[in-house]
């Protein structure tokens, strides 16, 4: 894995993260520091794999003169992941927030049709969105164990991007869960996966897998039957979007991106919004000042050669090395972080190779807020794209 010569990357770290710090004053609670032992939750009884301790208190140049700011292009270098064989029987959908990966057991099903067998034996890989916790992902594994998918929620503790060294076991985390799914399929004939990947951050790391799964067993390509984007792609190291993409998980419900730019007429068309109107918001001064930082920053950072290289292997997966399995995108025009532009072009390019590609322009929601905002909307695309093209016995049986 390649990574950020050290000369270049600390001061960059220290620019960005000086930024933040201008930006919002309570960023030490946004991120705390780690609890102490009278603090700390009683472990839960779910199965799951907990994170390295949270990013530290409070921002200071002697902290930033040793951190690395974080390569996104690698967005799986957060956790000491278990072996699959440490995996144990006892699974609840509800992780702590320091977890990793968190198993999802399906609703017990009545009787033994056809459609739920099928069902128990789909895995759905929910890969969640940069600064996205457990807690997060947990509504959107519940709606698939309610119809009898197992479900694995992965994310990335924010305090262990903004803490990441060089030098880390990157690879080896990656490899740990890569061999985990690849062991869910093994252990039981007609086992297929499904991929639901939120932003930028989760469509990359299902890129990053399945270029793992092509040179360690390429054989499980064939075991990927569908995948769901939300919130993405841009398939191009674009610093205004990453930059975008930072703010947000710094800013969260602050930041403007949380705002829609478009709202719908209530019959299912799009209908734009005046200039003067509340929902046309404009960023504020200290979040354009960390936007124009954070965008210089990655200008840099992803022109980088090494950089650069790594980051065109893993788009050019996504672009051209994708299982042959059906995709659905699921994007808004409202979108700050993501162009709707951006995703269309995607999509497009898919389709000319051959791909079955549906997409849903959710019109008015922000970035990954889409089911919030429009849960009946959204649940019928994912109904609709798992029956037609995944789950295809079920679909006169629903």
């Amino acid at each position: 894995m390649a990574s950020f010569s050290t000369t270049l990357h600390r001061p960059l770290s220290a620019i960005a993260a000086v930024a933040v710090a201008a930006v919002s004053t309570d960023l030490p609670e946004r991120f705390p520091g780690p609890k102490t032992a009278e603090q700390q939750p009683s472990p839960s009884p779910s199965v799951g794999f907990s994170a390295s301790p949270s990013w530290f208190p409070r921002i200071s140049i002697s902290n930033l003169t040793r951190t690395s700011f974080p390569v996104l292009i690698a967005p799986y270098q957060y956790a000491k992941l278990a072996k699959p064989q440490e995996i144990g029987p006892a699974i609840r959908s509800s992780p702590a927030d320091d977890v990793m990966y968190q198993w999802h057991l399906p609703a017990p099903s009545v009787g033994e049709s056809e459609c739920s067998l099928a069902k128990s034996q789909t895995v759905v890989v929910l890969l969640g969105w940069l600064g996205a916790k457990q807690k997060h992902l947990n509504k959107y594994a519940e709606w698939y164990t309610a119809r009898g998918f197992h479900a694995i929620t992965f994310t990335f503790p924010m305090g262990d991007i903004i803490g990441y060294k060089i030098g880390g076991k990157v690879e080896q985390n990656l490899d740990l869960f890569a061999e985990h799914l690849a062991g869910c399929v093994a252990e039981e004939d007609g086992k297929k996966l499904v991929f639901h990947t939120f932003s930028n951050t989760g469509w990359l790391t299902y890129g990053v897998l399945l270029e793992k799964f092509k040179k360690d067993d390429p054989s499980l390509m064939g075991k990927i039957k569908g995948c769901i984007v939300d919130s993405a792609p841009v398939a191009a190291p674009d610093p205004q979007v990453w930059a975008s993409g930072f703010s947000a998980a710094f800013l969260k419900k602050q930041s403007v991106a949380t705002k829609g730019g478009l709202v719908s007429n209530g019959a299912g068309l799009s209908m734009m919004v005046h200039s003067n109107s509340k929902f046309d918001q404009k960023p504020a001064l200290a979040e354009t000042a960390l936007l124009t930082i954070l965008e210089r920053f990655f200008g840099v950072v992803l022109n980088l050669p090494s950089i650069n290289r790594r980051l065109s292997d893993v788009l050019e997966v996504l672009s051209s090395e994708q299982p042959k399995c059906p995709q659905l995108y699921i994007y808004s025009s409202a979108d700050r972080v993501i162009p709707a532009k951006s995703v269309e072009t995607f999509i497009e390019r898919q389709r000319k190779a051959g791909h079955v590609v549906r997409a849903c322009d959710f019109v008015s929601s922000p970035h990954v807020d889409h089911f919030r905002n429009h849960p009946v909307l959204y649940t019928t695309q994912l109904t609709t794209f798992l029956n037609d093209c995944v789950i295809t016995c079920c679909k006169n049986s629903t």
